[in-house]
């Protein structure tokens, strides 16, 4: 049995650690106001260029079209290609499993795509992820790093002009997003979001595609707004993965509060009950010494 003083001192123990976890949630619940701001003001302008988007690759397709590369999926690609993963975490831990959600479906993903692509290469937005990818021994082409610490535009569009070079190039020839979408506060979708090439819009029956006038010209219009497209497509995951992180660890840190105050009740139950216990013996002690001096 414990002493009543090592009991004491994890419970004491136990409550800072409560302290800390109860201050964690504070932060990471005035984070996450800032951050869901910022993604619903992203959300309608991201929707709205890959709606467009959609629509000139499906018009593309249907025109047998090719105005642009990044609109056209290579037959090549369908035979066994090259396929890039970019996969978007935290650089932190502590926000129960967002991080590991993220890192299993990049796996799976990469293990899904292995009989039709030629080459699966795994790109990392976010230090816990390219550990994982470390533990599992899988090289990871590139480290994208201070993305999340501080996600901006101009990050996304350099990652993004990196990785379309590469696609116009025929260095790779699908590229995919794997991150954690903001449902709400209590809730994170892992999501996989293939964006290069980029995918025709469906098109219901007897439904008409809008054409569209090109204002200076066709090729040098889609050659800025296509790649703007890509990195307001990366820009959404990034913020959409921050947001997500501080609603899962303000779970995360919520639960952990709450299991330090059943622990410290469960602790303190159990001092007193070994203080009872020695009371006990030492009154015991006292009668049976007087007992003795009696007889």
């Amino acid at each position: 049995m414990a002493s009543l003083r090592d009991i004491r001192k994890r419970i004491k123990s136990v409550k800072n650690s409560q302290k800390i976890t109860k201050a964690m949630k504070m932060v990471s619940a005035a984070k996450l106001r800032r951050a869901e701001q910022r993604v619903k003001a992203a959300r309608p302008y991201a929707d709205k260029l890959a709606r467009t988007c959609a629509g000139l690759a499906k018009r593309a397709e249907q025109m047998g079209e090719a105005p642009h590369p990044l609109l056209t999926a290579r037959p090549e690609a369908k035979k066994g290609g090259i396929v890039e993963i970019l996969s978007v975490t935290s650089d932190r831990g502590l926000c129960g499993a967002f991080n590991s959600n993220v890192a299993r479906r990049s796996l799976r993903q990469r293990f899904d795509l292995r009989d039709s692509a030629k080459e699966i290469r795994i790109s990392t937005i976010g230090r816990k992820v390219t550990d994982a990818m470390k533990r599992e021994k899988i090289p990871v082409r590139k480290h994208y790093e201070r993305v999340v610490d501080s996600p901006s535009f101009d990050k996304a569009r350099d990652i993004a002009v990196e990785l379309s070079d590469a696609y116009v190039k025929g260095e790779i020839d699908a590229l995919f997003l794997v991150y954690n979408e903001f449902v709400n506060a209590s809730l994170q979708r892992v999501v996989v979001d293939q964006v290069l090439p980029i995918q025709p819009a469906e098109v219901g029956a007897g439904e008409v595609l809008t054409d569209h006038e090109y204002e200076p010209n066709r090729d040098e219009l889609l050659s800025t707004l296509l790649p703007r497209q890509l990195a307001t497509r990366i820009y959404r995951a990034v913020i959409e993965s921050v947001a997500a992180e501080h609603a899962a660890r303000m779970s995360a840190m919520d639960n952990a509060s709450k299991n330090a105050k059943e622990m410290v009740d469960s602790l303190t139950l159990y001092a007193n009950r070994v203080r009872q216990a020695a009371i006990t013996k030492e009154l015991m002690e006292i009668i049976g010494g007087a007992e003795a001096l009696k007889g």
